[in-house]
């Protein structure tokens, strides 16, 4: 999770729990169709595929609302509930932290790396251009 600390304008992170099977499917469907959801209309998406029942989702929700993964306003008699941030940061989120279980970091890049596939190591290498770079000592910018 993302943690701005106050007055200092750092940006660290917090070691992330992973999702449950429920609510790891609840959040890729949010996170796939783009938009907010009824306990309902997830329910309604999910059952195409095996039978739950409605206070089992809304547990879930609720749930990953409590977490602070799920933002819900109420429209009606219901709450529309949508991601907080996206699948794209939650992955990066997983990614720092079993990078943080190594005592060699550049080691547990070595063999992550060495599995990527030529597709994966081009899009590696043109996020590369994307991140800003720091200035200073052993970055070859003054």
């Amino acid at each position: 999770m993302l943690v701005i600390s106050p007055g200092v304008g750092k940006v660290w992170f917090m070691p992330v729990q992973r999702f449950g099977g429920l609510e790891a499917v609840i959040m890729d469907r949010l996170w796939s169709n783009g938009r907010a959801a009824t306990v309902r209309e997830v329910l309604e998406e999910l059952q195409q595929e095996r039978t739950l029942a409605y206070t089992t989702v809304m547990t879930v929700m609720d749930n990953l609302h409590k977490k602070g993964w799920l933002r819900r306003r109420r429209l009606g008699r219901a709450y529309v509930y949508e991601p907080v941030g996206t699948r794209e940061g939650y992955t990066a989120q997983l990614m720092r932290d079993a990078l943080s279980t190594s005592d060699n970091r550049a080691a547990a890049f070595v063999h992550f790396l060495s599995g990527l596939s030529p597709e994966e190591a081009e899009a590696l290498r043109t996020a590369l251009k994307v991140v800003p770079q720091e200035d200073g000592p052993g970055t070859g910018r003054a």
